[in-house]
């Protein structure tokens, strides 16, 4: 039949099942009449031995000239040697990259260290799945990327950490379709090549009046479990998350060592590692003090061990003048080593870093040291008495 508007409308419904009008225009255009009164374009058409069907849209949707010109569209793309039906399906059935944030949150994140898959979890949730999460995770382009990357560090306009939010955005997302290209969703990283923002790195040591005052605050604060912790990581170099979850199990007293499980760690590897003699004698008083079933050094108030202390350091901090991070005391602890002339291989077995650049930061600080090396050669030399190096402060 000639399908138009009109005749459209009057089409009748079926009692049962559903029924096809043809248009003898565009044969495989048709009107589907359902028995429920919905009517709708379908476009059929045999290529090769099958018969592919595809529903353009309801009758109110769309008109009756867009359904031809898509029908035409799917025709021409038949005799181009294409299945247009085919491609639809596929797309349709393609991955979103909320079906692949999905994925890595179920299967990759729980391999990873808690305090690394909350903050993986949070840069998914607050900026890549809102972006992106209707994309097919196969037609995400380097440009949509980057256009992102911009809009986060546009940002820093409000908060100055968003260039550093953009940055680690971007880490996560490079992770996200690294595991994509594994799970075979798509064959390349869109997220390389990505310029990432200037970051100035932070080294922030505390001076020794500033050390001073802050133990005068832990001495007197109320919550000493949270002075402990502070105490253990100016006396270690430990990161947070290895003092919070020390075990009894891993330290020996007698030998005065402390191994970190792997698990623990962010290198993946056990370190094990010296206590100093303050340090033994702050755990031996802790020991005296736990109660002999407690399986953690520092243990939290429902089980497990402690997992944050951000009020305590606020006030702790505020109180003993400091502007500072918790980190900031392992740098502190890695700057007197320095300071003291102990070498760099020393002090990254020390912190437990992996690579030789990560402790490369802490070269500056050997000035003090190599200064009275060389005084000491220049009294040989000289034959003059070694001069006294007095340090000026200001």
């Amino acid at each position: 039949m000639r399908l138009t508007k009109s005749s459209i409308e009057k089409l009748p419904v079926p009692e049962t099942g559903q029924v096809f009008y043809r248009d003898d225009r565009l044969k495989p255009l048709a009107v589907r009449v359902t028995s429920g009164g919905t009517k709708s374009f379908i476009f059929e058409k045999l290529v090769g031995r099958r018969v592919r069907r595809f529903t353009i849209g309801r009758v109110e949707a769309i008109s009756l000239e867009q359904a031809r010109k898509k029908a035409q569209r799917m025709l021409g793309r038949i005799a181009e040697g294409h299945d247009p039906v085919a491609e639809i399906e596929t797309d349709r059935n393609a991955k979103t990259v909320a079906d692949l944030c999905d994925r890595f949150i179920a299967e990759y994140l729980p391999r990873k260290r808690p305090t690394t898959a909350r903050d993986y979890r949070r840069a998914i949730e607050a900026w890549i799945r809102p972006a992106l999460k209707h994309h097919k995770v196969g037609a995400v382009t380097f440009s949509d990327i980057d256009a992102l990357h911009r809009k986060i560090t546009r940002a820093g306009q409000k908060g100055k950490s968003a260039p550093y939010v953009a940055n680690r955005t971007m880490s996560v997302i490079s992770k996200l379709f690294a595991q994509s290209i594994r799970w075979g969703w798509r064959r390349d990283n869109p997220a390389r090549g990505i310029e990432r923002n200037q970051e100035d790195k932070r080294q922030r040591f505390l001076s020794p009046d500033e050390i001073a005052s802050l133990s005068r605050v832990l001495a007197e604060y109320e919550d000493q479990q949270a002075a402990n912790i502070i105490r253990l990581l100016l006396l270690t170099g430990a990161r947070k998350g290895e003092v919070l979850s020390m075990r009894w199990q891993d330290l020996d007293l007698a030998a005065g060592t402390w191994s970190k499980p792997s698990s623990h760690t962010k290198q993946k590897k056990e370190h094990r590692v010296p206590l100093s003699a303050p340090a033994l004698q702050l755990i031996a008083e802790l020991r005296d003090e736990a109660k002999a079933d407690k399986h953690f050094v520092f243990p939290g108030r429902f089980g497990g061990h402690r997992v944050e202390f951000k009020r305590a350091w606020a006030k702790i901090s505020a109180a003993a003048g400091l502007i500072a991070r918790v980190h900031d005391l392992r740098h502190t602890y890695a700057s007197l080593l320095a300071s003291s002339g102990l070498s760099l291989p020393i002090i990254g077995a020390l912190l437990g870093h992996t690579q030789p650049a990560t402790t490369a930061r802490y070269a500056h600080l050997f000035d003090d040291p190599l200064r009275q090396a060389t005084e000491r050669v220049g009294a040989v030399v000289s034959g003059r008495p070694t001069a006294e190096v007095v340090l000026l402060r200001g």
